[in-house]
């Protein structure tokens, strides 16, 4: 059930938010978009996103940051002026259309349908008046909207295809009119390049990375195959569809250009650290040792500053107690196990934490029977360096945690994780039992009893 608009979060936004919406506005108003109603559908779709819980607390890729870098990335697009057939009119379709291509704040998956971004466009009354207000045709909206589909290749195409011709058909700008057919068309492609470069172009390689385990949690990968299928889906934009990719990029300031060529190299280089280390344990040349660290034993400074690096790696919304994180080092009621390659002293590359259940503040909509009990530990999601998914690393620091937990006489263990990882281990020697599913995520908090 959707929640009641609130035209006023948009006071309450997070400064990152904040500062691409007023990036909008100034491109926006210097590409001549200056009536008021752009401002009003833009805050308006923050604030219906954000109250409906897509804001910074969301895990998935498409959460209102992304909804802003899409439009803000089309507006720099036609500010280049190097797209000499871009129209102020296709810039404006644009812009209304990157705004609302994932407008979906009843979604059920995080993976954008965009028939249901139509049907909530289409239903939300408020946005109606808005959209007539811009004087556009909404068919033609509902063409570049539709084009933003992905993979474009197969059924999800063919079928797409057909909803496109229908709305070619009932606008009178397009009917019986092939060329101004293919002319949108060729809007929506770019539109579809921006949606799924701009928030590659907009950071470094580290945001790169966060947002490639966003948009792997949203598709359930298993983060050992993050890197070969990121690259996967580099090539597919850089290679398939070089000559409108190119265009796009070509249009983006050169920092941008460069922090999307450069997150493609070093995803390259670190696919090929990941290769190395399957031949190396495969060969016995590298070793993972797990180690039940001490509890209330004073953690060295260059010790805890390694396990926070290794933690700062975790997406956003998964780094639990993050204030805390360097004190509960120390907590002598924190649970800690990590790996270390080769021998007992050798280098940490990742770490399984947690402790009792109620020194954590979890998602309001969890109402855990046994908080307050004192029986239940609480995992933390295994921290591990990029390079080392695949080959046990993470079972190995899950299956030690268990055991020192089961030592401590803790009765349960709650954690978080994939739906159909639990789903699984229900029907396992565990025995998991959901406690509470959160959708669009699908990443669920579960109970086992030890």
């Amino acid at each position: 059930m959707l929640k009641v608009v609130d035209m006023e979060k948009t006071s309450t936004i997070t400064s990152n938010t904040k500062h691409l919406r007023n990036k909008i506005l100034e491109l926006a108003e210097k590409n001549g978009l200056t009536e008021p109603y752009y401002k009003t559908i833009l805050d308006y779709t923050i604030a219906n996103l954000k109250s409906n819980d897509f804001a910074e607390k969301y895990y998935g890729y498409h959460n209102i940051d992304h909804l802003l870098e899409v439009p803000f990335c089309t507006l720099l697009v036609g500010d280049s002026n190097k797209i000499p057939n871009l129209s102020y009119d296709d810039l404006k379709y644009l812009f209304i259309a990157a705004i609302f291509h994932d407008f979906e704040p009843d979604k059920i998956t995080d993976k954008p349908n965009e028939e249901n971004v139509l049907k909530n466009l289409q239903i939300d009354a408020k946005l109606k008046e808005l959209i007539l207000d811009t004087g556009i045709d909404f068919e033609i909206v509902k063409v570049l909207i539709y084009r933003t589909a992905y993979p474009w290749t197969g059924q999800l195409k063919q079928n797409t295809e057909a909803s496109i011709q229908g709305c070619f058909e009932a606008s009178e700008i397009t009917r019986n009119k092939l060329e101004k057919q293919e002319h949108y068309m060729w809007l929506g492609w770019i539109l579809s390049i921006i949606d799924r470069t701009a928030s590659y172009v907009l950071g470094d390689f580290s945001k790169a990375m966060h947002v490639a385990k966003m948009n792997s949690h949203a598709l359930a990968w298993h983060p050992e195959v993050l890197v070969q299928r990121s690259i996967t889906y580099f090539e597919e934009i850089t290679e398939n569809e070089s000559k409108i990719s190119q265009l796009v990029l070509g249009c983006l300031p050169t920092d941008m250009q460069n922090n999307f060529t450069g997150t493609i190299q070093k995803f390259a280089e670190l696919r090929q650290r990941e290769l190395q280390n399957v031949d190396n344990f495969a060969n016995q040349k590298l070793k993972f040792v797990p180690i039940m660290e001490f509890q209330g034993i004073k953690k060295t400074a260059e010790f805890a500053n390694t396990l926070h690096s290794i933690y700062k790696e975790l997406p956003k919304p998964l780094r639990f107690n993050e204030t805390n994180f360097m004190d509960s080092l120390n907590d002598s009621k924190t649970i800690l196990t990590t790996l270390r390659l080769d021998n007992v002293n050798g280098d940490v590359i990742g770490f399984a934490k947690g402790g009792p259940l109620e020194n954590y503040n979890l998602r309001s909509e969890i109402m855990d029977e046994n908080f307050d009990k004192k029986n239940t530990v609480f995992l933390e999601p295994i921290a591990l360096r990029m390079g080392y998914w695949g080959l046990g690393a993470g079972h190995t620091l899950r299956q030690i945690f268990l055991m020192q937990a089961h030592t401590m006489n803790f009765n349960f263990l709650t954690s978080f994780a994939f739906r159909d990882v639990i789903e699984k281990r229900t029907k396992s020697m565990e025995k998991a039992e959901f406690v509470f599913k959160f959708d669009p995520e699908r990443w669920d908090y579960y109970r086992i009893e030890l």
